[in-house]
């Protein structure tokens, strides 16, 4: 069955797989085109395949630097027209480890990465097509950010930061773009296999719901927080956590 066009066209950092990927395709699906970005051409390649060429493009490039967040909306305009949804995805955790040990360069790297992009797409986003014509921004931020994440504290608090980003640029934007976060527990990607790698039965038992994430289950929320079931949501953090902060404070 041959999916019906939307119209609309999303933009998603951090796509060539995992959840980036995921929500790639639940767009996809429901008949978005969308524009992919990721370091690797190869990767970006295969994902544009999958998710096909007459729906997707992707660019390849370092999510902090602004040539590449320049090039990636210009190719956006070119490819289709317009950017309705930008989706802040791509992300790095490159230190495990106590925040009283943490490198400040490798500090100052996740900061630029995670969030100093963010804002910069937006910016980009923004100017380009939103501004003048609305849409919505959803940053992807973590569990890691709205709680203690030891051993990942830079990660945290990155993500910290982007849900913060989400109020300032909701509050900024309205109300012609609305914007929200999610904030994911652990999703089975290999971004996060460190977190469950020889131990996924043991590490799922904690969560309520039985599992660990997938990125389909992002997917679906980043499809609500861009559809106009959610017109009247933002400035928001949804955190889609399997339960996990059920079991906050349980003995």
């Amino acid at each position: 069955m041959t999916t019906q066009d939307s119209g609309k066209v999303a933009l998603i950092t951090g796509a060539s797989r995992g959840i980036g990927y995921g929500i790639a395709e639940a767009l996809v699906a429901r008949g978005d085109k969308v524009v992919i970005t990721g370091r690797g051409e190869d990767a970006l390649k295969e994902a544009v395949e999958k998710l096909g060429a007459d729906r997707a493009v992707g660019i390849a490039g370092k999510a902090h630097d602004e040539a590449h967040q320049a090039a990636a909306i210009e190719r956006a305009m070119e490819a289709f027209g317009r950017v309705d949804y930008l989706i802040n995805n791509a992300g790095t955790n490159p230190v495990f480890g106590p925040m009283a040990e943490l490198d400040l360069n490798v500090a100052r790297k996740v900061y630029e990465t995670n969030v100093i992009s963010a804002l910069g797409f937006a910016q980009q986003t923004w100017k380009a097509w939103q501004r003048e014509n609305g849409g919505a921004i959803v940053n992807i931020a973590s569990v890691a950010g709205v709680s203690a994440s030891p051993f990942i504290g830079a990660y945290g608090m990155s993500k910290a930061a982007m849900v913060n980003l989400t109020l300032q640029l909701a509050h900024e934007f309205a109300p012609v773009v609305r914007v929200n976060a999610i904030a994911p527990a652990v999703v089975k990607t290999r971004f996060a296999e460190a977190l469950y790698e020889g131990r996924e039965a043991e590490a799922a038992a904690a969560y309520p719901l039985g599992r660990l994430g997938v990125p389909e289950d992002i997917g679906g929320a980043a499809a609500f927080l861009t559809s106009s079931q959610s017109d009247w949501v933002t400035g928001q953090t949804l955190v889609v956590d399997g339960g996990i902060f059920l079991n906050a404070g349980v003995a």
